[in-house]
């Protein structure tokens, strides 16, 4: 017999991390949301890319996120640094209101494609970068392969991603125990049921290779992921892939799957390294104070 409390315990970490990720949307009202990511020049669609940086950047949040909440530091950090910064909400579900990310993940990577469209119409480019946390660094890859996205992105950048899904640790092995678990899990969230390993969704997006002909992929992970596990499957394979742990560049680094997408700078300087490879600087425990 399985002994609870270890079982238990991914489905804790689990739980935690949506806390971290979403507390904040639940106790902001929507209107100083808005004006949070306006004000700042964040969602500017008068902005016009410049020379140094020519193309928009797209924030795509993860789940249980929403487009403010999970970039509140990222988003500045990238518009500081003269980029043209934009993120929208997806993977709504009737009736639920600041939570994201939940809906099926093909429908998700629609409503990229729509938003990239008028991203592109608005700054008058022909290409952008995305930059993805956790789901948000993995279904744009539905886009590049399936909706005609990799002839409108440049780079895709995977901050935490599901590349592969995941096991929470395991947790997801336990499903066809619980009579109807997965059935409920797909009704209720599909996007939840998408992201495991093995699911069908991930199934189809891998099939043939990882990546596509012409966009440029990195992949920034933490050995300290306990949502993405194990946190390895979040690396692709082909020829245009960069991956990195973030220990490896800085063993202080204690980030976890909120954390890194939420307010590491070291994974932000990866990012802007990323977006722009040949002004790239390397990357160590002090890009904290950059």
């Amino acid at each position: 017999m399985l002994p609870w409390k270890r079982a238990l315990r991914p489905l804790a970490a689990l739980l935690l991390t949506a806390a971290v990720a979403v507390v904040p949307a639940a106790t902001a009202h929507a209107t100083t949301a808005t004006a949070t990511s306006t004000g700042s020049g964040w969602n500017d669609y008068s902005c016009k890319p410049s020379t140094a940086h020519p193309r928009p950047v797209v924030l795509v949040h993860g789940t249980f996120a929403n487009s403010v909440d999970n970039w509140l530091v990222l988003a500045p950090y990238l518009k500081d640094r003269g980029y043209c910064v934009f993120s929208f909400d997806y993977g709504q579900l009737p009736g639920v209101p600041l939570f994201y990310g939940l809906g099926p993940i093909d429908k998700s990577a629609e409503q990229l494609k729509t938003f990239v469209d008028k991203v592109l119409t608005a700054t008058g480019t022909a290409e952008t970068d995305l930059v993805g946390h956790s789901q948000g660094g993995m279904m744009p890859r539905y886009y590049l392969k399936f909706l005609g996205g990799a002839a409108k992105v440049n780079a895709l950048v995977g901050i935490a991603p599901d590349n592969h899904g995941t096991t929470l640790s395991g947790l997801t092995k336990l499903l066809p125990y619980f009579p109807g678990a997965e059935d409920l899990l797909s009704t209720a969230t599909p996007a939840l049921a998408d992201q495991v390993a093995g699911s069908a969704f991930l199934t189809k997006l891998n099939e043939g290779g990882d990546t596509v002909p012409g966009v440029h992929y990195t992949v920034l992970a933490t050995k300290y992921d306990e949502v993405v596990t194990p946190y390895r499957s979040q690396f692709l394979s082909g020829s245009d892939v960069r991956n990195v742990l973030l220990q490896d560049l800085c063993p202080l680094d204690l980030s976890e799957h909120a954390a890194i997408g939420l307010f590491d700078r070291i994974a932000y300087h990866e990012v802007v390294n990323a977006l722009d490879p040949a002004h790239a600087t390397a990357t160590t425990c002090a890009s904290v104070f950059d």
